[in-house]
């Protein structure tokens, strides 16, 4: 996987259209001119939080006595229930409830942007990918950089899309990721079975 493969992956994996409605819903609140500043500060976090996984991953895996195939598959259901969640979702949205107030790390940095399966992607992209490694913190900083850039425009896109129009990215963005889920699991598991493609 190159560069931008990484990158996509990793941008549909942090579901920024998804999440916009997440932001708008806990900032709501929030005094107007500091809600950049805040939707920043998220942002940064969940960086840091992305690159410590991309960072110290294996050795989380490691010390846990993981295998990358447990890692991969145990990745590829988190996909396929976060895509199911974006295109079948709740009353209470993705999410959950979300508390009031101004946040901070939860739930904007995590579990909105760096979220399980966000860290579980990047943790197996660590221990699968064959080219060098600072491929993985290119692609990880281009698809933050288009996320971040997408939520600081939330309340912008709001307006231009609509919540219709939202909902269908979102919906999108749930059956491409079902799709890289299900070729993640089976990847795996013809490698844990020794099945030739």
């Amino acid at each position: 996987m190159d560069i931008l493969g990484i990158a996509v992956l990793i941008f549909l994996v942090t579901d920024p259209f998804g999440n916009i409605a997440i932001f708008l819903a806990v900032l709501k609140h929030v005094e107007p001119h500091r809600r950049l500043r805040i939707v920043l500060r998220e942002l940064l976090l969940a960086l840091g939080l992305l690159l410590l996984f991309l960072t110290f991953g294996e050795k989380i895996l490691s010390a846990l006595n993981l295998s990358r195939e447990a890692i991969s598959i145990a990745g590829g259901i988190i996909l396929f229930i976060i895509a199911l969640r974006l295109i079948f979702p709740g009353p209470q949205g993705v999410l959950g409830d979300l508390p009031g107030g101004e946040p901070l790390l939860v739930p904007l940095a995590t579990p909105a942007v760096a979220g399980p399966s966000a860290l579980a992607v990047i943790m197996t992209l660590r221990n699968t990918h064959q080219g060098p490694l600072w491929e993985l913190y290119a692609g990880l900083l281009l698809a933050w950089a288009a996320a971040a850039l997408i939520l600081s425009q939330a309340a912008f896109l709001q307006r231009l899309f609509g919540p219709r129009g939202l909902g269908a990215i979102e919906r999108l963005t749930g059956m491409l990721l079902i799709m890289l889920s299900v070729d993640m699991l089976l990847d795996n598991l013809q490698s844990v079975l020794h099945i030739q493609p």
